[in-house]
């Protein structure tokens, strides 16, 4: 495969990705949820200080429980595996207390495209700046006082199949050297 091929291939898998909010509550592999987190760990961070931890759930009581306490996360109830994405702003004194918020996106972000390239569903339900949902997710997941949860990622085989994505491209949104 040339390089155009390679290249046109990831574009693709890029604009096709979507949010996937149903799904049939099989269980994802072990080896999956590593890849899905080391593509987490392999965004950009600011002056690479990687202030991320991910907390991994797969048991279906902690599922439940997280479901029933964040608003915007009911399908964790047939979801085979959810991702805490947590932030440690303390980690280097300096940057990561600025620029964690933006460094976890971006890690949350790698792990909804790999769990669409390993032909998951996913979505990303806000956690962060919430502090009720801060709370209940520390809380479920025995995270420490040093990290924040910024976002739970539900993941899952698609119960409603390999439907297309909607293609978001608004022109009226692209300014060209000045606004």
């Amino acid at each position: 495969m040339g390089k155009n091929n390679r290249n046109e291939n990831f574009i693709q898998e890029l604009l096709s990705r979507r949010s996937v909010r149903s799904f049939t509550g099989e269980g994802i592999p072990e080896e999956d949820l590593r890849t899905l987190v080391r593509a987490g760990m392999a965004a950009p961070s600011a002056v690479n200080v990687q202030p991320w931890a991910f907390v991994v759930v797969t048991e279906k009581d902690r599922l439940a429980r997280l479901r029933d306490r964040l608003p915007y996360a009911k399908m964790l109830d047939k979801a085979g595996a959810a991702i805490v994405v947590c932030g440690l702003p303390n980690q280097d004194g300096q940057f990561a207390e600025r620029y964690w918020p933006l460094d976890c996106s971006a890690a949350a972000e790698n792990i909804l495209l790999a769990a669409h390239a390993l032909r998951y569903g996913a979505v990303w339900t806000a956690v962060y700046p919430e502090r009720e949902r801060i709370d209940a997710v520390k809380d479920e997941c025995a995270i420490p006082e040093s990290a924040i949860p910024l976002c739970v990622v539900p993941i899952g085989v698609p119960a409603d199949g390999d439907r297309p994505a909607l293609d978001k491209f608004d022109e009226s949104k692209i300014h060209r050297e000045t606004w």
